[in-house]
């Protein structure tokens, strides 16, 4: 699990079904590509949605979001651009953050989520 007890896999899975409990479609996880990776991929009826998931122990130090800064905001948007090159669509697409903070690393009973729509343009 790492050294501070959360696993990637283990928020990247909580942020598919929290997504999949307000109706979307999770269409990839993890995708990779040689200028990047997207944690999810999923759609609803507007829009193509790439998420980066942030998973943290607490805010103390900084807020999750505040981690996702103009370089990686950069490389999302170039791999996104990939993956709409070789999975066209008519829906419009949106870079989502989802915020996962548990105290208790992977044993947290009831993590935190917050879900922050259309992050950055």
């Amino acid at each position: 699990m790492g050294r501070n007890n959360l696993s990637g896999a283990w928020g990247e899975a909580l942020a598919a079904e929290y997504l999949r409990g307000k109706r979307y479609q999770i269409l990839a996880a993890g995708y990779r590509c040689r200028f990047g990776e997207i944690d999810l991929i999923a759609r609803n009826r507007k829009f193509l949605v790439f998420v980066e998931v942030k998973l943290r122990k607490s805010a103390d130090f900084a807020m999750a979001m505040e981690y996702v800064d103009r370089r990686k905001q950069d490389r999302l948007r170039t791999t996104a651009a990939l993956y709409l090159s070789e999975n066209p669509t008519n829906l419009q697409p949106r870079f989502d953050v989802i915020e996962i903070y548990a105290p208790a690393g992977t044993n947290t009973p009831r993590p935190e989520i917050h879900h922050m729509e259309d992050a950055f343009q």
